[in-house]
């Protein structure tokens, strides 16, 4: 489906569909997933980067496995807000991953998700290997909660009608 704004993602979570969130590393592929009423996002088990159709098909097996309607990258834009060759991959990862889903991906800033997520787990006495192992879920569970808070102010925004 390609790409789409962070108001449109919550039509394409009809019949209990959740909202993914992603974190792209170099190595790994953080994933996170929203519970049905879209409040709370859940750390998953990251996917091994190895090339991109092995990377696409596990994520897509597991994004399929988790009921996801639509699903958020995480955008690593630079401290003064322009994009960096990062943010240039991310886009490119959603390029070539249009073709392959009819999923609706979106963008959203991580700035420092890595380093909020980081201190979470240094807070919750995780040890540095533990951390290496969960940092990129932890950080895409940052961008999707993100989102879901997001998603939630605009629904207190809009008008309600009788």
């Amino acid at each position: 489906m390609g790409v789409v704004a962070i108001e449109e993602l919550r039509r394409h979570l009809a019949g209990g569909r959740v909202l993914a969130g992603l974190d792209l590393g170099d190595k790994t592929i953080g994933v996170a997933v929203s519970d049905r009423g879209l409040s709370f996002a859940h750390p998953r088990p990251v996917i091994m980067r190895k090339k991109f159709s092995l990377d696409a098909a596990a994520l897509l097996a597991a994004l399929e496995k988790e009921n996801v309607g639509a699903a958020v990258i995480g955008l690593p834009v630079n401290m003064d807000g322009s994009e960096g060759p990062r943010a240039q991959k991310s886009r490119a990862f959603v390029r070539n991953m249009a073709p392959l889903s009819a999923l609706p991906f979106a963008f959203w800033d991580e700035r420092l998700s890595t380093v909020a997520a980081e201190r979470t787990l240094i807070e919750m006495d995780f040890s540095r290997r533990k951390r290496a192992q969960k940092i990129d879920s932890a950080a895409a569970a940052f961008i999707l909660q993100g989102v879901l808070d997001r998603l939630q102010a605009i629904g207190r925004d809009e008008p309600q009608f009788p």
